[in-house]
């Protein structure tokens, strides 16, 4: 303001006029022994910010009176006095200077920044209120390690997840695709850093190969960080045999049959080859490679046909059963359902053969209905005829033979005649 003389820093603070230096030393010292008020007239934030970044100390007045406002670091020495800034450090710059507030923002802020800043006001009494700075520090570096670079399918493997020097401690989230794990976190302190790492355990498999593993964090100063391995894995081949001719209808005798045999694994199967299950191979069989033909089906060839890949990992196969029918056949064909197996052969069902054994249980039960039916009819009950009604009663044979004559008499009474 015109006219008034500004007041210089305190001794040690540096710049300020020399004839000023006992008046501020006065205020200074008098701010020193400043009890604390309540701050009912003051009001102010408190400030999180991220190492690096910039914070913004306001100390603001609710009903100004054009008293005196001064900033003090967490030490108590006088940032600024008013709008004079005796303190030497050039990171503290003036934002905004009134009767109602003091603005002041801080540069590349550091952890040793962090503490409380006083709010100062020169009233009577005096008033004092602090506001609490919080430096984050996002991780310094993220870091996957994973006990084996090529897993074998079936196996556990571990995978550790590293976040150095992080304030607070940071959380860490693994996510297998977009899948979320669960790991096991360990936290170590050093001075006013920390440092998190998880442990995943994971059982892979074959549908696992390629799959990004990820670790992300989850920390108030950082978004969307995160790092990944992929996934290395080995398994046995994966087998399946598929019949190229006839590609529908009959194997029938006479005509040409050929299957052939794809295997997937990793690493890539380098051994293939057909055999014949519990039979030696026909030797009109040519087997090519992946292929296998019979140019001249007979009912001999009858039998599962076997395709055999194996790798590193291990061996694996799938399976043709195989049925000859006449020339002159026309029922549907058999089904070959040729799939990778390991321990056996998963058999083809014969619809034929099904549509047979139905019949047979159908006439079976039509048999027992007719036999059922001629038992009931021959025992429909028990029937009473009137001939020689009275018998029972007679004394001797003679008198029974008069009673029954005497019954027959009585029944001639009643005859019917047919014209």
């Amino acid at each position: 303001m015109a006219g008034r003389a500004q007041p210089s820093g305190p001794a040690g603070s540096g710049g300020g006029a020399p004839g000023l230096l006992p008046l501020l030393l006065l205020l200074l010292s008098a701010a020193a022994i400043i009890p604390r008020g309540d701050g009912q007239n003051l009001v102010t934030e408190d400030v999180t910010v991220v190492e690096g970044d910039v914070a913004t100390i306001s100390c603001r007045v609710k009903n100004s009176d054009d008293s005196v406002i001064q900033l003090l670091n967490p030490n108590r020495q006088t940032i600024y006095f008013r709008d004079f800034r005796p303190l030497k450090d050039s990171r503290f710059q003036l934002v905004n200077f009134s009767n109602s507030e003091l603005r002041v923002s801080l540069t590349n802020v550091s952890i040793s920044d962090e503490g409380r800043y006083f709010c100062q006001l020169y009233t009577d009494p005096p008033q004092e209120i602090y506001t609490t700075i919080t430096v984050l520090v996002p991780p310094r570096n993220l870091v996957i390690d994973i006990q084996k670079e090529t897993a074998v399918e079936g196996e556990e493997i571990e995978l550790n997840c590293t976040a150095m020097a992080s304030r607070p401690a940071t959380t860490i989230r693994w996510f297998k695709g977009n899948k979320e794990l669960t790991g096991k976190s360990e936290v170590e302190q050093w001075s006013d850093m920390y440092t998190v790492t998880s442990q995943l355990l994971l059982k892979v498999g074959r549908e696992d190969d390629g799959v990004p593993v990820i670790c992300l964090v989850d920390h108030p100063a950082v978004k969307d960080l995160q790092t990944q391995r992929y996934l290395e894995v080995m398994y046995k081949p994966q087998v399946r045999v598929s019949q190229n001719y006839p590609l529908q209808g009959l194997t029938r005798e006479g005509e040409p049959l050929e299957l052939t045999c794809t295997a997937f694994g990793k690493p890539q199967p380098t051994d293939m080859r057909w055999l014949r299950v519990d039979d030696e191979m026909p030797q009109h069989v040519v087997v090519s490679g992946s292929n296998l033909l019979i140019s001249n089906l007979n009912k001999t060839d009858n039998g599962t046909y076997r395709c055999e890949a194996s790798n590193a990992v291990g061996k694996s196969h799938a399976d043709y059963m195989l049925f000859v029918y006449d020339t002159t056949a026309t029922t549907e064909p058999a089904v070959h359902d040729s799939r990778a197996g390991e321990e056996g052969a998963i058999r083809s069902v014969d619809h034929a053969v099904v549509g047979g054994v139905v019949a047979v249980v159908v006439f079976a039960m039509l048999c027992l209905l007719i036999i059922l039916g001629r038992y009931f009819a021959r025992h429909k009950g028990t029937y009473f005829t009137h001939e020689a009604k009275g018998a029972d009663d007679a004394a001797d044979a003679d008198t029974a033979i008069i009673n029954a004559e005497g019954g027959q008499n009585n029944s001639e009474e009643k005859k019917e005649y047919f014209i």
